[in-house]
């Protein structure tokens, strides 16, 4: 008989202890732990551009005159001194052409002889009253003409010795050469770049600030170069110089930041970082985690009142880093915010806050 009462206690037993639980308050209404931080002061944040270090002045080294480039005698990298040669051009033109200006040079004085011989008869002649004034006017304006006549073909040759000394590029101060934009072979225009001089002295690092953020930067800004071959440790700079037009290609500006010690151990083509703090105009800072968006407004939930309940603060971004995002507005420095699963949030949820350790955060004390 207590086979047959067995099955039929069963059921009755779990009705029971259903309607137990449905007597109890349901599990949903149990606090739900969150992580949460507080906003960064706007000190912490930091820009950080990559960047590379160039000579203060770099001027482009090129003929004076055009030809046929023969002769290249540095190398890219190598160092090299004042008046050192570093290329030549086919010399055969030049020489030809200082050659044609001496023969006419050589012309002009047998001329100049000539008619001066002229002249002096004349003028014997003209003593005598054996001739005319005319005639020896005439003889006069031939003298003067040879004698303008030698000097401009004097001037041309000089010209033209000039031109065949232009023929050898020299380096017009002390320095490395930093790129090669010409070979043996080439035919160059006169003026055409051949070898750009990094020339000894100051140095600096040139960045590529993005289009979005340039405004906020300006000539004269205090920031912070670390040198990659010296890791940990960062030298004082200012931006010295910015591009008034973004590049083409990149649609970046180029900077200059000088460094303030002149006497920095670095060298040309030498890999370094740019620091660039804020000086406060961006006022917090919260991880990228915690930022939402709804119909393209940004917005964060915010844990506030002694219940811990949840508010959903709509904020203003500024500038987005490699961790965390700039709040131009929206948030106060005391606000604790939810930085874990925001897309399962909503508003005025019970939550219970607590730190990157998993310690409670307490709020009481903060209403």
């Amino acid at each position: 008989m207590f086979r047959h009462v067995l099955p039929l206690a069963i059921p009755a037993v779990l009705g029971l202890l259903l309607t137990a639980c449905g007597s109890e308050e349901p599990t949903a209404s149990a606090a739900r732990p969150v992580l949460v931080v507080q906003p960064v002061p706007a000190g912490a944040l930091v820009d950080t551009f990559p960047g590379e270090v160039r000579a203060r002045f770099e001027p482009e080294l090129g003929f004076r005159i055009g030809g046929k480039m023969s002769k290249r005698l540095v190398e890219v990298g190598e160092r090299v001194r004042k008046d050192q040669p570093l290329a030549e051009l086919d010399p055969q033109d030049v020489r030809l052409q200082l050659e044609a200006m001496r023969a006419q040079v050589t012309a002009a004085e047998a001329n100049l002889k000539l008619v001066r011989a002229e002249r002096d008869r004349y003028k014997t002649l003209l003593a005598r009253q054996l001739v005319s004034q005319s005639q020896y006017d005439n003889a006069e304006n031939l003298y003067r003409a040879g004698e303008a006549r030698l000097k401009q073909v004097r001037a041309e040759y000089n010209v033209a010795s000039n031109q065949a000394g232009y023929a050898v590029l020299r380096a017009p101060q002390n320095g490395v050469i930093a790129s090669r934009r010409g070979e043996v072979g080439q035919v160059l225009a006169a003026g055409q770049t051949v070898f750009v001089l990094a020339a000894d002295g100051e140095r600096e690092v040139l960045i590529s600030l993005p289009e979005q953020s340039y405004e906020r930067y300006r000539i004269g800004q205090q920031v912070e170069v670390e040198l990659w071959s010296q890791p940990g440790r960062r030298y004082p700079g200012v931006i010295r110089e910015m591009a008034p037009s973004a590049d083409s290609q990149s649609r970046t500006f180029a900077a200059r930041v000088s460094f303030v010690d002149t006497k920095v151990p670095a060298e040309p083509g030498q890999s370094a970082r740019v620091h660039v703090q804020h000086d406060g105009e961006v006022p917090l800072s919260v991880p990228l985690s915690a930022l939402s968006a709804d119909n393209d407004q940004p917005y964060v939930w915010v844990v506030r009142g002694s219940e811990s309940r949840l508010q959903r603060v709509s904020v203003v971004i500024g500038p987005y880093h490699e961790e965390r995002a700039a709040i131009l507005n929206g948030l106060h420095g005391d606000d604790w915010v939810v930085v874990g699963g925001v897309h399962l949030l909503r508003e005025g949820l019970r939550v219970r806050p607590v730190d990157r350790d998993n310690r409670p955060v307490d709020l009481a004390g903060k209403e």
